[in-house]
C-alpha cells in the first residue's frame, strides 16, 4: 500500500493544526511531517503515530489521492475574516463531502445538475434572479424549501460545523456538479439566505469563484434577495411600510430575516434612505441584528434523508459510510446536517432506489 501525502494534509488541516504543531502532538519531527506531505513514504511506526493524533483511521491514509479544491474557483463569503486555518478546514471538509456525495452517487439515482449560466447577467443580478425563476418555472411564489428546491435541481447541499462565524457558506463546482456547504452556526432565516447567495455564485460565477470579480458578493447578494423574494410578490404583500414591527411580522412569508427583508424593501424604493436606517436601528435593538427572535424551523436535506433512509432499509448505516470512506463517523455527521436514521423523507420527494444492494 502506498502512503497518500494528499490525505495527510486533509486530515490536519481539519483538526486545524499546522505542521509544527502535529508534529509536536505525534512526537514526530517537523521535517518528517514535510516529508510525509511532500511524497515521501513513511514507514509502518510513523502512520500509526500520524493516525492516532489526528484521529483518523489508519485505512484513511492509503485510499485514492482526494479531489482537492482550488481556493480560487472555491466562493467564500467572509474569506478576509477567516484566518488561514479556518479556511483551510473548510476546503478539506469540501474535499471529504465530495468524497461522500461520489460514494452516495455510486449508489443512488440522483437529480442531474439543471441550473444555467447566467455569467452574463451578473451585473444585473434582479435579472438573473427572475430568469432562473422562469427556467424552474417558480413563478412570482415564495419558496418553500429552499434546500429541498436546490436539491432537486441536482446541487449537492451538505452542512458545515466549524464552530466558528468567520465561514458562513461557500460553492463550488466540481465538474459538472455544483456543491454548497452551509455552516449551522447562523440561524435558520440567515442559513437560508446563504443557501441562496451560494446559489448566485453558481450561476453567476460559473467555475470561477468569487476571485475575478470584485463585485461578486453583492452580486450575489442581490441575486438571494430577488431570488427569495421576488417583487410582483413583495409589492403585492407589502405595498405601503409603517413600522418596523410590520416587517417582523410578514417576514416568514419569504423565510428570510428582518434585516434581509427590510434591505429588500429599500432596494425596491418601498423604505427611504432615512426609513430603512431608522427600521435597521430599532431591528437591531429589538434582537434582530446578530439574531433572529422567534425564528423559523432549520431546514434540512431531503436527499441526504432518504438516502438514510434508503440504507437503513439494508440494514447499512452512517457507521458503513464512515468506514468505507475511511474517516472518522464525526465528519459525516457534520457533512449531513447531523441527520439519524430510519428517518422519514419528505413524502412528496421523489422515490430513492438504490443502485447496488
Amino acid at each position: 500500500m502506498i502512503f497518500n501525502s494528499e490525505r495527510l494534509k486533509v486530515a490536519r488541516q481539519r483538526r486545524k493544526l499546522s505542521g509544527k504543531a502535529l508534529a509536536d502532538l505525534a512526537g514526530l519531527t517537523s521535517v518528517t511531517i514535510s516529508k510525509a506531505e511532500n511524497g515521501h513514504q513513511v514507514d509502518t511506526e510513523t502512520v500509526s503515530k500520524l493516525a492516532l493524533a489526528l484521529a483518523y483511521p489508519i485505512e484513511f491514509f492509503f485510499m485514492d489521492t482526494p479531489e482537492v479544491l482550488d481556493p480560487d474557483t472555491v466562493s467564500f463569503r467572509s474569506l478576509k475574516k477567516m484566518s488561514a486555518a479556518e479556511r483551510d478546514a473548510s476546503l478539506a471538509a469540501g474535499s471529504i463531502g465530495v468524497a461522500l456525495y461520489q460514494w452516495i452517487d455510486d449508489r443512488f439515482h440522483l437529480p442531474e445538475p439543471d441550473l444555467i449560466d447566467l455569467n452574463k447577467e451578473r451585473t444585473r443580478p434582479d435579472t438573473a434572479a427572475r430568469l432562473l425563476r422562469q427556467h424552474w418555472g417558480l413563478g412570482d411564489r415564495p419558496i418553500g424549501n429552499v434546500i429541498k428546491l436546490l436539491e432537486s435541481k441536482g446541487v449537492r447541499v451538505l452542512s458545515l460545523s466549524e464552530n466558528t462565524r468567520n465561514v458562513d457558506a461557500y460553492s463550488f463546482w466540481s465538474g459538472d456538479r455544483p456543491y454548497v456547504f452551509l455552516n449551522q452556526e447562523k440561524t435558520a432565516e440567515r442559513s437560508i439566505f446563504d443557501c441562496a447567495h451560494e446559489l448566485g455564485h453558481l450561476v453567476l460565477h460559473n467555475h470561477a469563484g468569487a476571485k475575478n470579480d470584485k463585485g461578486a458578493e453583492f452580486q450575489a447578494d442581490r441575486f438571494a434577495s430577488a431570488f427569495l423574494m421576488p417583487e410582483a410578490d413583495i409589492k403585492n404583500e407589502i405595498s405601503y411600510v409603517i413600522s418596523p414591527q410590520q416587517i417582523i411580522r410578514t417576514k416568514s412569508r419569504w423565510k428570510v430575516s428582518a434585516m434581509a427583508l427590510s434591505y429588500r424593501l429599500h432596494s425596491l424604493k418601498l423604505l427611504s434612505d432615512w426609513s430603512y436606517r431608522s427600521f435597521c436601528i430599532e431591528l437591531g435593538k429589538l434582537g434582530y441584528r446578530g439574531g433572529e427572535p422567534n425564528g423559523i424551523e432549520r431546514e434540512t436535506s431531503a436527499v441526504l434523508a432518504k438516502v438514510l433512509s434508503a440504507l437503513w432499509s439494508k440494514k447499512l448505516t452512517k457507521n458503513d459510510i464512515s468506514r468505507e470512506l475511511g474517516v472518522p463517523l464525526e465528519e459525516i455527521e457534520t457533512l449531513i446536517f447531523g441527520l439519524a436514521g430510519p428517518l422519514q423523507a419528505p413524502s412528496d420527494w421523489p422515490p430513492m432506489s438504490l443502485v447496488t444492494s
